[in-house]
């Protein structure tokens, strides 16, 4: 069949380059987070150009939001800074754990890990 006249038709060649969607990968709603970034506020501009110019792979419209929360905490930027000040907050790794108010701070394993 490949040595017949027109087989030239069966390779797809240059049908899908330059990484054009071709099929669904995910279904998403409208509103739905589809990429979350963590960094430092001086790498701003460099996250929101990447962000930016990855978005064009995607079909439809997508917005780019600046998050006002610490990380991917559930505290704001000036709670989480005052929390963690006071020993209510203590890092874990790469997640924060909740003080239980409970007990005699000093003795606290937050307390004595989550001061420098």
């Amino acid at each position: 069949m490949l040595s017949c006249a027109g087989a030239d038709r069966l390779s797809s060649g240059m049908r899908h380059s330059y990484g054009k969607p071709i099929g669904v990968a995910a279904r998403v709603d409208i509103g739905q987070v589809l990429l979350s970034v963590r960094s430092k506020d001086s790498n701003e501009a460099h996250v929101i150009e990447a962000i930016r110019r990855g978005k064009f792979k995607f079909a439809g419209r997508q917005k780019i939001l600046k998050s006002l929360k610490w990380g991917f905490t559930v505290y704001p930027r000036e709670d989480y800074v005052r929390m963690r000040k006071n020993g209510e907050l203590g890092a874990d790794g790469n997640i924060i754990k909740v003080h239980n108010r409970r007990g005699p701070l000093e003795k606290s394993v937050l307390f004595q890990s989550g001061q420098d």
